[in-house]
């Protein structure tokens, strides 16, 4: 996982938006970027859904916000729409980001260990580097939580 202070690690993936996203496009403003488990689950609903409520509160602060899966891009299209998300979210179908990011861990349940994405949010400051890590997030107040971070850059 980066460290605070350190660059954070390049990437390029499919954006619901449309198109490819690189963090290297938003040099010179921040950027949040928040890892999650999957599309359509409960925790993944309101945290994407919390982003997207504030969305236009991270802009007017001068942030980009993405949400980043494994999903397919098919996938998170369909969450978009069921869920009116305003949020682009980014697929990582290969995990290099989440590798890169260092969010891909065990994970264990009902006794079970799996590989999963541990729940985690990223703030890059303009300059390129990490600026804030949240690790093993719960979800609310989180994203109020994040936007304060944005806001006090």
């Amino acid at each position: 996982m980066p460290q605070i202070s350190q660059p954070a690690p390049a990437f390029t993936l499919p954006s619901t938006d449309g198109g490819e996203v690189s963090l290297s496009d938003f040099k010179g403003r921040p950027v949040v970027l928040f890892f999650y488990p999957r599309d359509n689950t409960s925790g993944c609903t309101k945290e994407a859904q919390g982003f997207s409520e504030l969305r236009a509160d991270f802009e007017a602060a001068g942030a980009a916000v993405f949400g980043i899966s494994k999903d397919s891009m098919s996938s998170h299209e369909k969450f978009v729409t069921k869920r009116e998300l305003t949020v682009p979210l980014l697929s990582d179908e290969h995990g290099s980001a989440c590798e890169d990011y260092g969010v891909w861990q065990e994970k264990a349940m009902y006794g079970k260990k799996y590989m999963g994405i541990v729940r985690s949010t990223f703030l890059i400051a303009a300059g390129g580097t990490i600026a804030r890590i949240w690790e093993k997030v719960k979800v609310p107040g989180h994203v109020e939580e994040v936007l304060e971070a944005v806001r006090a850059l």
